[in-house]
């Protein structure tokens, strides 16, 4: 079989599982480090659905919040298949990658998969905590209703305080961030890069918890080590 997938974590979650199968992948994808001969087709926004047409992929993968519906039914149109994944909170991740790897691929379920809901059933809230959790600056942007990453967070024992918002990734003035009353800050390094000297700065006397977006954001085999990495964030 041969596969194209324009979501990062789901090319991780394939190339892990069935290497060899993906033939091609975004240049935002950059896990596992070595992808070898898969071919680049562009961004998770803009792909270059010819080039993913002529590739002749048997399955494309996708995302409705990561892909253009435009861009989707390009590929259709050109009598591609395309698998659209919805994933909201973390009981829904683990049943679109089954959905992915063992309903569309025919694979067996992935050992990692096993050992991520393991792990996602034995985790420990790191407190009771609220805070709000930036993802972009230039205007600042939140996670707001409705968000995988936020459910995460949810099971760790940190609360979004942008949760009942209407909005999923809403706007929101840094004043207004600053005076919200929340515990801390979480600070992941994507799909803005916060850092140390790029971020806490903007909420003097909060604490500040940088963490791995990849842990936060993807769902896929970093859904293993998630609750450990980020509980070591967010408690430190």
């Amino acid at each position: 079989m041969r596969v194209v997938s324009l979501v990062p974590s789901l090319t991780e979650a394939v190339a892990v599982s069935a290497p060899g199968v993906l033939a091609g992948a975004t240049d935002w994808c950059t896990h596992p480090a070595d992808l070898g001969d898969v071919v680049r087709v562009g961004g998770t926004k803009n792909p270059d659905v010819r080039a993913v047409v002529e590739l002749r992929p048997d399955l494309v993968i996708a995302n409705e919040e990561e892909n253009r519906a435009p861009d989707l039914e390009a590929l259709r149109a050109a009598g591609v298949e395309v698998l659209v994944t919805e994933i909201r909170d973390l009981p829904q991740a683990f049943a679109e990658l089954d959905r992915v790897l063992a309903g569309a691929l025919g694979l067996e379920r992935p050992e990692w998969l096993d050992r991520a809901e393991e792990a996602w059933a034995a985790v420990e809230p790191v407190g009771d905590l609220t805070a709000f959790v930036p993802i972009w600056r230039r205007p600042w942007m939140v996670l707001g209703r409705d968000t995988f990453a936020g459910d995460l967070l949810a099971r760790l024992g940190v609360r979004n305080a942008y949760a009942g918002h209407p909005e999923r990734y809403p706007r929101v003035p840094v004043e207004e961030l600053a005076g919200s009353g929340c515990d801390l800050v979480v600070l992941p390094d994507e799909p803005y890069a916060f850092t140390s000297d790029d971020g806490p700065e903007a909420f003097p006397g909060l604490r500040a918890a940088l963490v791995s977006g990849r842990h936060l954001t993807w769902y896929g085999p970093s859904l293993a080590e998630a609750p450990q990495v980020l509980a070591a964030a967010l408690g430190a």
